[in-house]
C-alpha cells in the first residue's frame, strides 16, 4: 500500500500551483528545504519521480494523479467541516471548471449560474477536444469534453450533442457560392476558425472532398467575435445550430447545404471524489444541458 501524506500532496500542488520549490515554500510558511525533503519522501512513497525538473516544474503522471488527490482532499475536508461544524461561516468553496468556448456561450452560464451563489468557480476555456488534460493535471476539477472514457481518477457523463451548421451571409453565398458550395468553391471561399485547434471547419471539408482542402482562413478567437465575423460577411463557418435560429428567421444567415451538419458529442467529467459542492455544480450542468440534442 502506498502512504502518502496530506502534507506531502498538498507541498506538490503548492509546487505547480507558484512555479517553484521557492514559491511554495513561501506560500507554506516553511523553508525550501523543507519543501525538498517532502517531495523526496513523497517520491520514496511513490517510488517514482513526482516532478519533471524544469523552469516551471511539471508532473509527471504519477504527479498528477498526487494533485488530484491534493485537490480532492480540500474539497471532501471542506465539506467535513461543513458537517461537523454547521452554524461556522466559511465562505464559498472555489472550483475549476474547463468549458469549451461554444457551451459557454450559448447553454452552459445558464446552468452555473443556479449555483454561483453557493460556489466560487474559475472557469478555463478549452477546445472540447484538449479539456482533459487539464483535468489529469489536477488544474481542474470537472470538465466538459468531447471523450467519452473517463479520464484516470475521473467519472463521465454524456451531456447531449452539440450540432454545428455550415454556414455564411447570402451576399456571401451569392459572391462565393454561386453554383453552389462544393469542394471546389469551399477550396476558394474566406473560412473562419476560432484557432489553430478549432477542426470543425475542416472536418465539414473532408466530407466534400478526398484532397486536403486549404481555403484562405480568419482566426477569430472568441465565441461572440466568431460568429459576428460570419455575420459581417468575413467568411463561412460552423456555427452552433442552438445559437442560429433567429438568424435563420431573419435571413441573416443561410446554410451552405441543406441537411448539412457536424455533431460533437458532450460529455462531464469530474474527479470521481468528488464533494459536495461539485455534485451540486455537476447537477446544474446536466440540468442546462437538456438545450443539446
Amino acid at each position: 500500500m502506498i502512504d502518502i501524506s496530506p502534507e506531502q500532496a498538498r507541498t506538490l500542488a503548492a509546487i505547480v500551483t507558484h512555479g517553484s520549490f521557492d514559491a511554495a515554500a513561501a506560500h507554506l510558511s516553511v523553508t525550501p528545504s523543507a519543501i525538498s525533503q517532502r517531495i523526496r519522501a513523497l517520491e520514496a512513497a511513490v517510488g517514482r519521480p513526482v516532478l519533471t525538473r524544469a523552469r516551471p516544474a511539471g508532473l509527471t503522471e504519477s504527479g498528477q494523479a498526487v494533485v488530484r488527490f491534493a485537490r480532492q482532499l480540500e474539497l471532501l475536508s471542506a465539506d467535513l467541516a461543513e458537517e461537523l461544524q454547521p452554524e461556522e461561516s466559511r465562505g464559498r468553496t472555489s472550483l475549476t471548471l474547463v468549458i469549451n468556448g461554444d457551451s459557454l456561450h450559448t447553454w452552459a452560464l445558464a446552468g452555473l449560474s443556479a449555483v454561483a451563489g453557493a460556489v466560487q468557480l474559475e472557469i478555463l476555456r478549452e477546445d472540447q477536444d484538449y479539456s482533459l488534460e487539464l483535468l489529469r493535471s489536477g488544474a481542474a476539477a470537472a470538465a466538459i469534453t468531447a471523450t467519452a472514457a473517463p479520464a484516470a481518477g475521473c467519472t463521465s457523463r454524456r451531456l447531449g450533442v452539440m450540432r454545428y451548421l455550415p454556414v455564411c451571409t447570402p451576399a456571401f453565398a451569392a459572391t462565393w457560392f454561386d453554383g453552389g458550395a462544393a469542394a471546389e468553391s469551399l477550396a476558394t471561399a474566406p473560412v473562419i476558425v476560432f484557432d489553430r485547434k478549432d477542426d470543425l471547419q475542416d472536418r465539414y471539408l473532408r466530407r466534400l472532398s478526398r484532397k486536403p482542402l486549404e481555403p484562405p482562413r480568419h482566426y477569430v478567437p472568441a465565441a461572440h467575435e466568431f460568429g459576428e465575423a460570419i455575420r459581417l460577411g468575413m467568411g463561412w463557418g460552423m456555427m452552433p445550430e442552438i445559437e442560429i435560429a433567429q438568424d435563420f428567421e431573419q435571413e441573416r444567415l443561410v446554410p451552405l447545404a441543406t441537411k448539412s451538419f457536424v455533431d460533437v458529442p458532450l460529455h462531464w467529467q469530474q474527479w470521481r471524489h468528488g464533494s459536495t459542492a461539485l455534485d451540486s455544480v455537476a447537477a446544474a450542468i446536466q440540468e442546462a444541458a437538456r438545450a443539446l440534442r
